[in-house]
């Protein structure tokens, strides 16, 4: 999805994260426009909630928002409007749903239909051009959790809805959205560094979560015991997780280099 106009000099992770906080910089003043609460007063995922059907729903259309924004902002295309075809290739991105219904995922249920089980279900052929993301186990616990969050969100109270809830519900359904940016990237060596750069702003993502619900609503009295061993056991393996993805995309990129 994301190409560049670079030169022949191979970039890797911390060049690329520095080019991706320029552009964070940028997609922050395009989204501050977009909202319909200019005041920032309303975060957008409360709008895209009441726009969607379901909680699902409401993930997929942020994050699809978030990489619209994004894109806006890359080499070659700046001050450009988006191509008359970026909706179809967000359709693309975004294969057709197959957990439509589910927040957590069984892997017992899945079901692929690319012909050949075990490509889809190894991490090699997640991790090459011919891969979806709908693949990548990361990202459908990502975009489960941000789901299941969504709806336990909708039934607090709004005189107990602090900043910290808003900025904790909001880094959680950041985290599929730099996960889906850092796989478009895809993993040629030449973009393998922009990958690394995006997964590291969903790890970053998934931390804050994990300070927010720890330092902050852990004693909130909308959240009972059960509910934050709950949302900390799973924002603590995904943590993990997206960590050792990381790691992988690491040994991948340097492997390139040798």
């Amino acid at each position: 999805m994301f190409t560049g106009g670079f030169n022949d000099e191979i970039w890797d992770e911390y060049k690329w994260e520095a080019h991706l906080d320029e552009i964070e910089k940028k997609s922050n003043q395009l989204r501050r426009f977009i909202a319909p609460d200019p005041t920032g007063n309303i975060p957008r995922w409360v709008t895209l909630l009441q726009e969607n059907r379901d909680e699902l729903d409401a993930v997929d259309a942020f994050i699809e928002e978030e990489l619209q924004i994004e894109e806006a902002y890359f080499p070659d295309e700046e001050d450009e409007e988006w191509d008359d075809d970026y909706e179809d290739e967000l359709d693309d991105f975004f294969a057709e749903d197959e957990y439509e219904d589910d927040f957590f995922f069984d892997e017992e249920e899945e079901d692929f239909d690319y012909g050949e089980e075990w490509k889809e279900l190894s991490n090699d052929f997640t991790m090459s051009e011919h891969g979806s993301i709908d693949t990548l186990e990361i990202y459908n616990t990502a975009r489960g959790l941000a789901a299941y969050i969504l709806q336990w969100a909708e039934g607090v109270h709004t005189k107990y809805r602090s900043d910290e809830y808003y900025d904790f519900v909001g880094n959680v359904l950041k985290i599929g959205a730099k996960l889906a940016a850092g796989y478009s990237f895809g993993f040629e060596q030449d973009f393998l560094g922009g990958n690394i750069a995006y997964t590291k702003k969903g790890l970053h993502c998934t931390n804050m979560s994990l300070v927010l619900l720890q330092d902050h609503l852990k004693q909130a009295p909308f959240i009972n015991k059960e509910e934050y061993l709950l949302l900390h056991e799973q924002l603590f393996e995904l943590r993990n997780d997206i960590g050792i993805y990381v790691q992988e995309l690491r040994e991948q990129f340097y492997l390139g280099l040798e």
